[in-house]
């Protein structure tokens, strides 16, 4: 199996099993969380066996993961997990602003380093668009859990912020490329 698809199936294979156990166990958030966090372990010992290290954005969300997962067995309170999703992409965006007020330089440049050289202007615009797309999909989170049922959740959560998320990564092309060195 290549390196990319090993890769791949890190990144998105804890969540493909979370949505498994999930529905094959009549919709109990509680049975899918252990494997998620177990998948999710997996999954960045195997990004460390690949890349001799683990970037920080997976390993924030596999703490966070733990955490959240870990507090909605123990509490046996779904909200921690519901609110998961939000913490995290509020934890982003507040890293990536306040990044950019105490080092006067946006983040993003030191975690995309190796794989986007941009102009100064560029990691600027670049930064402040993934903030704001973090506060949305927090928003956006906060809005469907708060409002719709758990199981209009967990497809939301795989096949709505998935599909957003990546949409909104190609909408920066062309804003890439405009900046690109």
């Amino acid at each position: 199996m290549s390196r990319p698809i090993i890769k791949f199936i890190a990144d998105f294979g804890p969540l493909l099993i979370f949505f498994t156990i999930y529905f094959k166990n009549n919709n109990d958030l509680k049975l899918a969380i252990p494997p998620f966090i177990i998948a999710t372990f997996i999954a960045l010992l195997v990004v460390y066996v690949l890349e001799k290290k683990i970037p920080i954005v997976p390993l924030t969300s596999g703490i966070l993961i733990t955490l959240f997962g870990g507090l909605t067995l123990y509490f046996n309170n779904n909200i921690f997990f519901y609110m998961k999703p939000t913490i995290i992409n509020l934890l982003f965006a507040c890293i990536l602003f306040f990044g950019q007020i105490f080092y006067k330089k946006p983040l993003l440049r030191f975690l995309f380093q190796n794989s986007i050289n941009l102009k100064d202007e560029g990691w600027k615009k670049l930064n402040s668009r993934w903030i704001y797309f973090f506060i949305f999909v927090a928003l956006l989170n906060e809005i469907v859990w708060r409002t719709q049922s758990e199981v209009f959740w967990v497809n939301f959560k795989v096949w709505g912020l998935l599909p957003i998320t990546f949409l909104f990564t190609v909408s920066q092309i062309p804003l890439i490329n405009k900046y690109k060195l």
